[in-house]
């Protein structure tokens, strides 16, 4: 029997390919996931390792509730001093300590675009020895910054702003542009700075003067004298530290920690991209099973004949099997090399769209071998293990007397009970899950969506003759006999147009729910941007540290400014709740945001009279007039009157007073938002005059409408487009299973072809027929899709408005008709080889054959 398996592969090369090629696609997902995730993951890792190469403990300043203290000038304030390092330094172990000032640069790149990815951008201290290097940083040109004026830079940040040794360097720290001197260019295994952000470094008293205070560090990076044990070590470095100002951690904690932050970080994709990679071998699974399926229908002589001279069920079924397992193996390796290619190649996309991940092999574990074999081998079998059972069953009288027995009836109401009962399982906890709000809520809508893919699949033998039958007389009425051949084909045998059908119905499910929540959410974001907002421009900083008030200033008396409303945000707490409060001036705020009062208005306001949300007012039970006893975020306390309680507004948020009541409680004395109407409109040379009073800062963010919808809509756009490339390969796994399909369905109607040669149909008919049985099932699968796809967008829409509140359902009724067309084009195409084939057959050599 596994010779027979064997001769089977064999003899039926051109049938399986497409069959192999299925498994083939999926297997190289599932091994490229893993094999990109190992391969980052250990680069990200031995960068870690490398950077905290030497660091037997690490002192972090920081506050008694784990944050540095801000001062009112910006600056955070430390314990950890010059004294405190010297103790350290005095401890017996201690071979060496290094003193880190930490903090935040971006540099100014050609046209003034900063560089970098803002967090990401660090700053730094330059601490050279008696020979003038750091070890941390070692040179590539120049030297280290000495002087307040001079910088260095990293190889990649001087590289992508095209400045040489000795130019003049434009950047940002927290607000002011700086200019300085770069005398110096240095190397850095950082993962923060090689996964795509910059380094700028600054001698010590500069660092501190930019970030802390004289004499202040951010961190001691303690080297241990040899044969000092770090754990003890450490213990006695957080004895000599100020309670709960400090905390010593030992380097080995610090690598593990930074491993598990490496693992986390890239999880996620890994998970997704293992998401799409199940699809794409659940589709598969539909391939297979239809192969095997059609494969066994067409040999059922065969298997007859050896049940009759003495093979048993068993065998029967081990030699399907057998044939299975070793079409998967082939398959699953030849896809786990093309999985390889493709790790490479993703790795090589994200890091020209700006990923950074750190230079390495790749990697290939053991698991990831296993895995993706594994996984390819076991798909396959179980595929193949409903029809192998099936041609088992088969009586060898039965088999002999005919090639194609109906499907049972018995089996097919069975089925379709089934698919009802699962179909309205689904529908309903789905209608349960429109009535849901919260987005921790979405697990139980995967479950219902599941429910309702699954329950729709099983039924589609059912719903395919009443929607071909359809399709059937829209083309026999356009293509004559041609069109209602295709039909009565395509209703032949409607478990395996179903099947055939149900692999495109994933894949376009799946897109048509993420385009339609992606576009609805897109709106409401636009929404949202645009809710409120009468100004022309919004300005603040890429950091969010914010604007300087006096500049702020400036930009209001710029001649062609109509209004400019400052936002200085601060908060406050009642007895029952925390709230925010923008200061703003309340002689223009209604020029540059339209705040629709429900009750009261700011007309007259001012001191500590302040105007409330909707929403927080509904919450708290807050009435115009009422009193509230507050304490602000600097302990201080006042009473506030609600002089106004308006509909909500992304813009001012929870409440808004007057600019005098929030500005003496900012910790930080900046303007969060800048809203300016201009008296003519946005344009090119007011926007460059804003630039300019405010700085020409590199982290400046002037924003008009475009600029918003554009910023809203990037994020959206980006998972639609990353999800459509991921869901692309179902759908070309799909019109791999129309075109086998196809193939199978014209060599079983090989004496039927001939047939209708012999009668007239010309060659154009015979391809005409299987293009238009491939259109009909590429859009029978399209339309089941999409319909499920919106009905499934539909439920969740409450879970999305939770973060959402202008969200509602919206179709893009381009982007569907798009799908449409592209189902019929998948169909057309899949048809090519099948059509040619069928029209190529020789009629006497078709009407003769077995």
């Amino acid at each position: 029997m596994l010779r027979t398996a064997l001769r089977n592969v064999l003899a039926h090369k051109a049938r399986l390919m497409m069959t192999a090629l299925a498994v083939l696609l999926g297997v190289a997902f599932v091994a490229g996931t893993l094999i990109f995730s190992d391969t980052v993951g250990s680069a990200v890792k031995k960068a870690s390792e490398k950077n905290l190469d030497g660091v037997a403990v690490s002192v972090q300043a920081e506050a008694a509730d784990n944050a540095p203290d801000v001062g009112k000038d910006g600056k955070r304030t430390t314990l950890v001093d010059d004294k405190l390092a010297d103790k350290v330094h005095a401890l017996p172990g201690v071979e060496s300590v290094r003193r880190n000032v930490n903090g935040t640069a971006t540099v100014a790149g050609p046209d003034n675009v900063p560089l970098g990815n803002d967090w990401q951008n660090r700053a730094a201290n330059f601490q050279p020895d008696k020979d003038g290097y750091d070890a941390r940083y070692p040179l590539m040109q120049g030297r280290g910054p000495a002087a307040g004026n001079e910088i260095a830079l990293d190889e990649a940040t001087a590289k992508a702003s095209g400045h040489k040794i000795g130019d003049s360097v434009r950047l940002a720290t927290d607000g002011p542009v700086l200019t300085k001197k770069l005398v110096g260019i240095v190397t850095t295994d950082d993962p923060q700075v090689t996964a795509g952000g910059s380094l700028t470094l600054f001698d010590t008293a500069t660092a501190q003067k930019l970030f802390l205070h004289p004499g202040q560090f951010d961190e001691l990076v303690i080297g241990a004298a040899p044969g000092a044990d770090q754990q003890a070590l450490t213990a006695k470095v957080s004895e000599v530290l100020p309670k709960d100002r400090a905390t010593a951690t030992s380097g080995t904690d610090l690598a593990a920690e930074q491993s598990r932050m490496v693992a986390s970080q890239n999880k996620a994709l890994t998970q997704t991209l293992l998401t799409f990679a199940g699809i794409a071998l659940f589709v598969g699974v539909f391939i297979i099973a239809n192969t095997f399926t059609m494969l066994i229908s067409q040999r059922s002589r065969e298997v007859a004949l050896m049940r009759a001279i003495g093979a048993s069920r068993r065998q029967v079924v081990r030699s399907v099997l057998a044939e299975a397992a070793l079409l998967g193996l082939i398959s699953s390796a030849v896809g786990f090399a093309l999985g390889i290619g493709l790790a490479v190649g993703l790795r090589a996309v994200l890091e020209a769209n700006g990923s950074g991940f750190p230079d390495g092999p790749v990697v290939i574990s053991p698991a990831a071998v296993l895995s993706a074999l594994g996984v390819g081998v076991v798909v396959t079998v179980l595929a193949a293990w409903l029809p192998s059972r099936k041609a088992a069953k088969i009586a060898p009288v039965e088999a002999l007397n005919t090639v194609e027995a109906p499907p049972a009836l018995g089996s097919l109401v069975l089925r379709n009970s089934l698919g009802a009962v699962i179909t309205g399982l689904g529908i309903a906890t789905m209608c349960y899950v429109s009535t849901l709000k919260k987005a921790d809520d979405l697990p139980i809508a995967m479950v219902g969506g599941m429910l309702t893919l699954t329950g729709v699949i099983i039924l589609a033998p059912l719903l395919s003759r009443p929607l071909v039958s359809l399709a059937g007389v829209v083309t026999t009425r356009l293509f004559g006999i041609s069109g209602k051949l295709a039909k009565e084909n395509t209703l032949r045998n409607p478990r395996r147009t179903a099947a055939t059908a149900s692999a495109l119905m994933i894949g376009l499910t799946l897109i048509t729910g993420m385009t339609v929540v992606g576009n609805s959410a897109g709106q409401a974001m636009d929404k949202m941007t645009a809710q409120g907002l009468t100004a022309d421009y919004k300005i603040g900083t890429t950091t969010f540290t914010g604007l300087d008030p006096k500049l702020s200033q400036k930009v209001a008396d710029l001649p062609g400014v109509e209004a400019a409303a400052p936002l200085r945000n601060t908060g406050f707490e009642t007895p029952d709740s925390m709230m925010s409060l923008n200061g703003t001036d309340l002689s223009t705020i209604d020029k540059v945001t339209q705040l629709d009062f429900i009750s009261g208005s700011l007309k007259g306001a001012g001191g500590n009279d302040i105007a409330v949300s909707q929403e927080m007012a509904k919450k708290k039970g807050w009435q115009t007039g009422d009193t509230l006893d507050a304490t602000f975020f600097d302990k201080k306390k006042a009473k506030l009157k609600i002089v106004g309680i308006y509909a909500d507004n992304q813009l001012v948020g929870d409440s808004v007073g007057a600019t005098s009541l929030a500005a003496p409680h900012q910790l930080v004395p900046t303007v969060e938002t800048l809203l300016v109407k201009a008296q003519d409109g946005p344009s090119e040379g007011l926007e460059k005059q804003i630039r300019h009073a405010l700085g020409d800062s590199p982290l400046l963010k002037v924003q008009d409408h475009d600029d918003l919808r554009t910023e809203n809509a990037a994020s959206i756009e980006m998972v639609l487009n990353v999800s459509y490339g991921l869901l692309g390969m179902a759908v070309i796994i799909a019109v791999v299973g129309v075109v086998n399909t196809l193939a199978m369905s014209v060599f079983e109607r090989t004496r039927e072809i001939g047939m209708l040669r012999a009668i007239g149909l010309a060659r154009s008919g015979i391809k005409q027929m299987v293009r238009l049985e491939s259109v009909v099932i590429a859009l029978f699968g399209a339309g089941l899709g999409i319909v499920v796809g919106v009905f499934c967008s539909w439920a969740v829409g409450n879970l999305v408005s939770e973060g959402l509140p202008t969200y509602e359902l919206l179709l893009p009724w381009g982007r569907l008709a798009l799908f449409v067309l592209i189902a019929a084009a998948v169909g057309m195409l899949a048809a090519l080889w099948p059509a040619r084939r069928a029209a190529r057959l020789n009629m006497l050599e078709a009407i003769g054959a077995q």
